[in-house]
């Protein structure tokens, strides 16, 4: 159990999936923000919620950014899995001949 808290991400796959929910929850908490600061009260309030949603558009910016680099890690290292595969195949093809 403790293992678990140790190595949350224990593949590339594990991190691109928390990025792609982090995205939702970011996307989720952008609109809420975004709703309220509609209906803000007071100014300094409004300009407060405004700022806090240019900072979750940088970090939706990044998060984006992350996930796709997550994406082409995982593609990377299924064609490089798939090489190799390939190379053992041809090697033992041939000794064989």
């Amino acid at each position: 159990m403790h293992d678990e808290f140790v190595k949350p991400f224990d593949s590339i796959e594990s991190a691109l999936e928390f990025m792609t929910l982090l995205e939702g929850v970011i996307s989720d908490v952008s609109e809420e923000l975004r709703e309220t600061a509609e209906k803000a009260a007071t100014e300094r309030y409004k300009n407060g919620l405004n700022l806090a949603l240019y900072k979750m558009n940088q970090l939706t910016f990044h998060v984006h950014k992350s996930r796709r680099i997550l994406n082409d890690l995982t593609l990377i290292r299924g064609v490089l899995v798939g090489d190799g595969i390939a190379r053992k195949e041809a090697a033992a093809a041939s000794v064989r001949d």
